[in-house]
């Protein structure tokens, strides 16, 4: 990959005023690295954008220092630590690390996954990417831009490819990660179970709750018309004996 080169100048602007060089299109951004004083940095928000789409985290840039000055300097760096407006998505602020070309670095490199898994092409299971990203340690020349995961000999449910699998030049780079760890794997489809829901069952002799509520309640009329025949029959009774009516 070609180095790419980014102008930047001092920066004299903290805290909560970096604000106004955001609205002026100016990205805040901080130089640091091993053996080298932190440094506060603008630099413009559109060429950043456009450097970082080029190098991402493991791509060599060199970052001119007050370039427009005779005191001008030149750090080869690395984009570390993007912080983006969780809304916009637009960079905020930045961390270049300075490197020493001769020391190696530790860096992730992102995983890009290419092709068509013939599995999946067949309706046989889905490919699912489990990590998307490797921590390595190379020297800042070796680092590769990307792996490239190519799933076009997937073919069968429960294949998979993992770290070791990725190509790369084991003398050149240290994996820092578990080369059995899986990268890509081909799962089952899953069907979705239909729910069967049985009838209530009929138990001779015990009355449902909606059963027993309509035989509590008569008809309308029926309960009064009981009542009413039950006081003319208490009136037309005889009193009992010993007791004296009133003539005599």
């Amino acid at each position: 990959m070609d180095k790419q080169t980014l102008k930047a100048q001092k920066r004299k602007i903290f805290g909560r005023k970096v604000k106004r060089l955001r609205a002026d299109g100016i990205l805040p951004a901080n130089i640091y690295g091993k053996k080298v004083k932190s440094e506060a940095i603008k630099v413009s928000l559109s060429d950043f954008v456009k450097t970082f789409e080029k190098a991402g985290e493991t791509g060599l840039v060199e970052l001119v220092l007050n370039g427009d000055s005779k005191k001008a300097s030149k750090k080869t760096v690395l984009i570390h630590n993007v912080q983006v407006d969780p809304v916009t998505d637009t960079p905020i602020h930045a961390d270049f690390l300075q490197v020493n070309l001769k020391e190696k670095v530790t860096a992730a490199v992102p995983i890009e996954v290419i092709g068509e898994s013939p599995a999946e092409k067949a309706g046989k299971g889905t490919v699912i990417q489990q990590i998307d990203e490797v921590e390595i340690e190379a020297l800042p020349g070796d680092l590769p831009e990307k792996f490239i995961v190519d799933i076009s000999s997937l073919a069968e449910v429960d294949q998979s490819v993992v770290i070791k699998d990725l190509s790369f030049d084991a003398k050149k780079i240290e994996v820092k990660e578990d080369l059995e760890q899986i990268v890509v794997k081909v799962e089952p489809v899953r069907k979705e179970e239909e729910e069967v829901v049985a009838p209530a069952e009929e138990v001779e002799g015990v009355e449902t709750e909606a059963e027993a509520e309509t035989e509590e309640k008569p008809p309308s009329g029926e309960g009064k018309e009981e009542k009413v025949a039950a006081g003319e029959k208490e009136k037309a009774e005889p009193q009992e004996d010993g007791k004296k009516t009133s003539k005599e």
